[in-house]
């Protein structure tokens, strides 16, 4: 009926917009729906809006349209979503070490050979593993350390070069795009990879704001984080900051909850998640998969990888799959393991645990010469004889129809609203616009520095000291011979120090490195809305440290040019923080290592500074070396700040016989040197007098040779320089942060 199809689509829409309705209001919707659509999957929204935490399992609120039950199978009519892989094998080159002689083993004939040769050799990680996953149910991959579980996470998720792995996966029949996979799935690493001074609270609803499109209101995205918090059971956690080494914050369960929380915030068709239980107590590895559980019954497929779960673990899996060194040797329900190792021949005795029985017989095997070739064997066999009933042939919506019903449903939401031929285009990459992620990144950042104001304190406070030091050295410099020797050390040493203060920001990126990544890889946000938000985040703090050491410094140690003179200053000092600063950021996109960093940056500013013609002029450089001089980030600021000083042409810095100042003739009575000028004058046939400047500004500049670019020049191209070390870095985020192995 045309009518009640037109109501049934205005109460979807309400759904999708409202995700985490009370029981009240999903009661005062469901009475619209005289027919409720019960063979159509919940998204994870409206099961928030139904289902309490997994400790209030027990007292279901009262008010129900009707009841869930948590241990349920679940069983969709037309299973719109089934990830399959075929034949997956994937090896990587590996070289082998030499051993010495005196290591060699012998053999019982007597003769030696090497334990390990010094030859180039292929090591198989995935060996024609195949499987299938469905929508509403968890898939684990379970094995010993080494075993590829890992590695088969990574070859679903697209982590791993696709010219690198051979086989196909493909979901609902189609071959899955890198850029629609992006889209629909979510990655949860192993590491818990969250900002320290943010908030269970403010960590989701960050991650909600830039999961969700800005078409729903903030009120609409807080309320899908408070139901996500209450369903993740992190009620009683919600304000309190993550923590890290140094500051006590959530527990390890919590903190694993609040990772998955931020990656199936916006309703992922998709969950990939690396060892979600690894270093969980029992309860809380429970907790997890139980929630995990609830996601896959939102109509999620869930696949993930475990070392060894517990029995109540294992009763919420619907599909194991149990690998040894890249080989499958076991893929089925969990239930049907012991009658898989009975008719193998070892079944698992009566009150043991299946998988540590399982896991124990495994590594029994390996160490066999054999090793697990007859238990893969047995299982090809097994697989053939005990097939699963597959959809592949059975009614299945195309990869094109099951996306059109996902986001209908409310899932995936990202702010599209119908699917066109072109899955990839018809579903947005990132759901907002790149504005407002440089405004949502800066927030962030600015919110988790507040709260950790440490390293712009230490930065703060190193150009405070460095600042008051040269103005107590270098105050009230004249304008003699060795007052301008004395600038020029004092301009030399201020330049160079604000290169060098710059270094203390190498951590601020390597902090955030791989927060970055697993964000970036799955389409949280814009690599270019993260590298504008870093450098407009930077401006405000260069500032303050500019105007801090420009005001202690200017007027103490006498510099001229008065008010337009400081403010020229102020914005040299200015840009030569942004181009220190943006030139730090760039090695930290490089280079991964912090300690490495600090070497680095040191050693290169000191070439820097070398080249810059603080130590030796232009003129004098060799011109094999002329090019580096070119190349200095000190060179400009410091050839500006001296024309600024020396460039008034009234102003004498040497008179009469002060020319004799920097020889070993200015112990010379003054009585002496004025014969001394005579007698030049009349040699040079001009009139030099006490009086007679000798020496101006211009002619400094010139001896120093800081003439070949004028002072404009030099600031532009400093500005310039700071942008093109962030397009650089850019560039080294694009290349050098992709989650691909090779």
């Amino acid at each position: 009926m045309p009518g009640g199809s037109e109501g049934e689509g205005d109460i979807l829409s309400m759904a999708s917009d409202l995700p985490f309705l009370g029981p009240r209001q999903a009661m005062e919707l469901q009475e619209f729906n005289r027919k409720p659509r019960h063979n159509v999957s919940r998204t994870l929204g409206e099961l928030l809006q139904r289902v309490g935490d997994s400790t209030n399992d027990s007292s279901p609120p009262s008010h129900q349209v009707f009841e869930v039950d948590h241990d349920h199978v679940y069983q969709p009519a037309s299973m719109p979503f089934v990830l399959s892989f075929h034949n997956l094998t994937y090896s990587v080159e590996v070289r082998r070490k030499i051993i010495p002689s005196c290591l060699r083993r012998t053999s019982a004939n007597g003769s030696s050979r090497n334990v390990m040769e010094d030859q180039s050799g292929t090591k198989v990680l995935l060996d024609d593993i195949s499987g299938e996953a469905r929508e509403g149910e968890i898939m684990a991959v379970l094995g010993a350390s080494g075993s590829g579980k890992s590695t088969l996470i990574d070859a679903l998720a697209d982590r791993i070069s696709r010219e690198s792995l051979k086989g196909t996966i493909n979901l609902n029949g189609e071959m899955l795009e890198s850029k629609l996979l992006k889209v629909i799935s979510a990655y949860v690493m192993q590491d818990d990879l969250l900002f320290p001074m943010l908030t269970v609270e403010e960590t989701l609803m960050f991650s909600a704001e830039f999961r969700l499109p800005r078409s729903m209101s903030k009120s609409r995205k807080k309320a899908r984080v408070q139901a996500l918090i209450d369903q993740l059971g992190l009620l009683t956690a919600a304000k309190t900051v993550i923590g890290d080494e140094g500051h006590r914050g959530v527990s390890g369960g919590e903190r694993r909850r609040v990772s998955i929380g931020t990656d199936i915030i916006h309703d992922p068709i998709l969950l990939f998640l690396d060892e979600p239980t690894s270093g969980l107590d029992s309860t809380s590895a429970y907790m997890v998969v139980k929630v995990l559980q609830r996601i896959a019954q939102s109509g999620s497929i869930v696949i993930m990888s475990i070392h060894q779960p517990s029995y109540r673990i294992l009763s919420l899996l619907d599909r194991l799959i149990i690998l040894s060194r890249g080989h499958t040797l076991f893929s089925g329900s969990p239930t049907t393991l012991p009658r898989f190792f009975s008719e193998y021949g070892h079944p698992i005795p009566a009150n043991e645990d299946m998988t540590e029985f399982s896991l124990d017989y495994i590594r029994e095997l390996e160490g066999t010469p054999e090793g697990t070739k007859s238990l893969v064997d047995f299982n090809k066999s097994w697989q053939m004889k005990n097939p699963r009933i597959s959809h592949a042939n059975g009614p299945r919506l195309s990869l094109k129809d099951a996306i059109s019903a996902s986001i209908s449903m409310g899932k995936l939401v990202s702010g599209s609203t119908n699917v066109d031929s072109n899955l990839s285009s018809s579903v947005p990459r990132f759901a907002n616009p790149f504005w407002i992620e440089v405004h949502v990144i800066a927030k962030r950042s600015i919110t988790n520095s507040r709260r950790a104001p440490e390293l712009f304190g230490v930065r703060f406070g190193a150009v405070l000291v460095t600042g008051f030091i040269l103005a107590t050295i270098f105050r009230k410099l004249d304008n003699t011979p060795k007052g301008v020797q004395e600038r020029l050390g004092f301009f030399a040493f201020a330049m160079s120090t604000t290169f060098y203060t710059c270094a203390e920001a190498i951590p601020v990126f390597l902090l955030q490195r791989y927060i970055f990544m697993r964000e970036t890889a799955y389409n949280a946000y814009r690599l270019s809305s993260y590298v504008v938000s870093h450098a407009l985040l930077s401006l405000p703090s260069l500032l303050v440290l500019s105007l801090a050491f420009a005001v202690i410094t200017y007027w103490a140690v006498g510099l001229a040019g008065g008010a337009s003179g400081f403010l020229f200053f102020l914005t040299f000092i200015f840009a030569s923080f942004w181009a220190g600063s943006s030139f730090v950021t760039f090695l930290s996109g490089v280079i991964f290592n912090v300690m490495m960093a600090y070497t680095l940056v040191v050693a290169i500013l000191a070439y820097f500074v070398l080249f810059s013609g603080l130590f030796i002029s232009r003129d004098r450089i060799p011109p094999y070396w002329i090019w580096f001089h070119y190349l200095s980030l000190v060179k400009y600021p410091f050839q500006g700040v001296l024309q600024n000083e020396f460039e008034d042409p009234s102003k004498c810095f040497v008179r009469g016989i002060q020319v004799f100042d920097n020889s070993p003739l200015r112990t010379v009575p003054d009585e002496i040197k004025l014969k001394l000028l005579k007698s030049m004058s009349t040699t040079l046939g001009m009139n030099i007098t006490s009086s007679t400047c000798l020496t101006t500004g211009s002619d400094i500049l010139k001896q120093s040779g800081v003439t070949d670019i004028d002072k404009w020049h030099c600031l532009w191209i400093t500005i310039a320089l700071g942008f093109f070390f962030r397009i650089l870095f850019y560039f080294a985020l694009l290349f050098g942060s992709k989650n691909k192995r090779k």
